[in-house]
C-alpha cells in the first residue's frame, strides 16, 4: 500500500505525508477525531468562515515543521531523518488532548486536567499500540530529548503550532492583520547554542509575527461576542453537571454523559485506557446534539440557555479596565430580578470574567536574535521598535456578561 500522500491545503498548497509512520498516525482514530472539532470553537458566531478544524491545523503545523527542518539542514545543521520524522509526528499529535470547545470543556468538565497532559497520555497510548515508534517524538514533546531546539519548535513562542494557527485562523476568519508570512520567517531560522534563534535579517518578520499575534487575540480569540458565547456554553455545562449530580438522566451520548456525571483526574487518564477511548469519542457533535436536546428540557435555566446559544441570542457583554464593582453589578441584578429570574438563578445569567493578552512572554520564553557578530540578543533588545518592549506587558481586561430579555416563566 502506498503510504506517501499529498493533501491539497487552502493555506499552503500541497502538504506531503512523507513516511509510513506519519500516514499511520493520520489514519488513526485519535487523529481522525480532530476532523470533528473546530479549531476556533464558537468563533463562527463572529466570523462565519471560521469553520476549519484541528485536523486542518495539525496537518499545517506538520507541514511547517518539515519546511523548518529542511531549512536548518540546508544551513549545514546535522539533523537525522529519524529526528525529522519524530518532530513531524510530535507536532502532528500536539492537539490530541483538546476536547470540543476545548477551554470551556476543560474548565467545567475536566478542572485541573490540562489538554497538554491528556495529549501526552494519548501519545503514550499510541506508542504502546505502535511498539515504541513514537519514543523520540514523545521525548521531543516533553522537552527531555537531548537536542533542546526540537522542543522549541513544538512548544515555544516560535513554535510551528503558533505559526500555523495565526496563518490559518487569519485565512479563515478574514482578519488579514493576522497573516505572518510564515515562509519568510522560517527561512530566517538558525540554531545557536542548541537554541532555535532568528537571524538578524529576520527582525522585521518577528516584529510582524508578534504584532499579528496581539491583533489576533483582540480581534478573534478574545472578541467580546465569542467571550459571551463561551460564557453561555460554560453555564450550560455547569447546569447540566448540577442536574446530573441530582440524579437527572440528561439526554447525552454515553461518553459525554460519563464526563457530565463524574470529574476525572489526570491519573485517571494516565492509567485508564478505557477513559481515553471515551474522551476520544467526544467531539463538537456530542455537545451540539445535547444543546439541541436540552432546549426542550423542563429545567427552565438549562432550556433558556440552550435556546439562547442555539439561536445566537447571546448575553450582552461589557469590558472594564478594573474589576467591576457593585455600581456595575447591582443594577444588572435588579434588572434580571425584575424580569422574573430568582435570586438562586442569577449566577447563570450574570457572569464576570477576565482576559489577558500577553503578546511576548519575554521572561518565561525569550525569542533570541543572532546578530551579525554572532551574539544572541532578546528580540526586545535587538529591535529598534519601542512597541516590542510594550508587547511584553500583560494587558488585562475584565468583563461582565448578562442575559438580555430573559424569559424563564412565560
Amino acid at each position: 500500500m502506498n503510504k506517501r500522500k499529498i493533501i491539497n491545503d487552502p493555506v499552503y498548497g500541497f502538504i506531503t505525508i512523507s513516511s509510513d509512520l506519519l500516514f499511520d498516525l493520520v489514519e488513526h482514530p485519535y487523529f481522525q477525531r480532530l476532523r470533528r472539532i473546530k479549531q476556533l470553537g464558537l468563533a463562527d458566531f463572529v466570523y462565519p468562515g471560521a469553520l476549519h478544524t484541528r485536523f486542518h491545523h495539525a496537518l499545517g503545523a506538520m507541514h511547517l515543521m518539515s519546511q523548518a527542518l529542511r531549512t536548518l539542514q540546508e544551513k549545514g545543521h546535522l539533523i537525522w531523518e529519524p529526528e525529522v520524522e519524530a518532530a513531524q509526528a510530535a507536532i502532528l499529535l500536539h492537539d490530541l488532548g483538546h476536547g470540543p470547545f476545548s477551554h470551556v470543556l476543560e474548565k467545567v468538565l475536566m478542572p485541573g486536567v490540562a489538554h497538554e497532559s491528556v495529549t501526552l497520555a494519548m501519545m503514550k497510548q499510541l506508542n504502546r499500540q505502535m511498539n515504541g515508534r513514537l519514543d523520540i517524538a514523545i521525548q521531543m514533546f516533553e522537552g527531555v530529548y537531548p537536542r533542546k531546539f526540537f522542543h522549541q519548535m513544538i512548544s515555544s513562542q516560535l513554535d510551528m503550532d503558533r505559526m500555523d494557527y495565526l496563518n490559518r485562523d487569519s485565512f479563515y476568519t478574514g482578519v488579514v492583520e493576522g497573516s505572518i508570512g510564515a515562509d519568510r520567517l522560517i527561512k530566517m531560522f538558525e540554531i545557536s547554542q542548541d537554541q532555535l534563534v532568528i537571524e538578524e535579517k529576520g527582525l522585521l518578520s518577528i516584529e510582524n509575527f508578534l504584532h499579528a499575534r496581539r491583533l489576533m487575540y483582540w480581534q478573534v480569540y478574545l472578541h467580546k461576542t465569542l467571550l459571551s458565547a463561551q460564557a453561555m456554553l460554560t453555564q450550560i455545562l455547569r447546569r447540566a453537571r448540577e442536574l446530573t449530580a441530582k440524579g437527572e438522566n440528561l439526554f447525552a451520548t454515553p461518553d459525554f454523559f460519563r464526563f457530565l456525571e463524574k470529574k476525572f483526574t489526570l491519573a485517571d487518564f494516565e492509567f485508564n485506557p478505557d477513559l481515553l477511548e471515551s474522551f476520544n469519542s467526544l467531539d463538537d457533535n456530542d455537545v451540539w446534539a445535547s444543546v439541541k436536546g436540552w432546549t426542550k428540557h423542563p429545567d427552565v435555566i438549562l432550556s433558556a440557555l440552550c435556546k439562547g446559544l442555539l439561536d445566537r441570542h447571546l448575553f450582552k457583554i461589557s469590558f472594564f479596565d478594573t474589576v467591576p464593582g457593585e455600581e456595575i453589578l447591582a443594577p444588572l441584578r435588579k434588572k434580571l430580578l425584575s424580569e422574573g429570574i430568582l435570586e438562586s438563578e442569577l449566577s447563570y445569567f450574570l457572569v464576570t470574567g477576565e482576559t489577558t493578552n500577553w503578546a511576548y512572554e519575554k521572561e518565561q520564553d525569550p525569542i533570541k536574535v543572532k546578530m551579525k557578530d554572532g551574539t544572541l540578543l532578546d528580540i526586545a533588545d535587538a529591535s529598534d521598535i519601542p512597541t516590542i518592549e510594550a508587547l511584553t506587558k500583560i494587558v488585562r481586561k475584565y468583563y461582565v456578561c448578562w442575559g438580555k430579555n430573559v424569559s424563564l416563566r412565560g
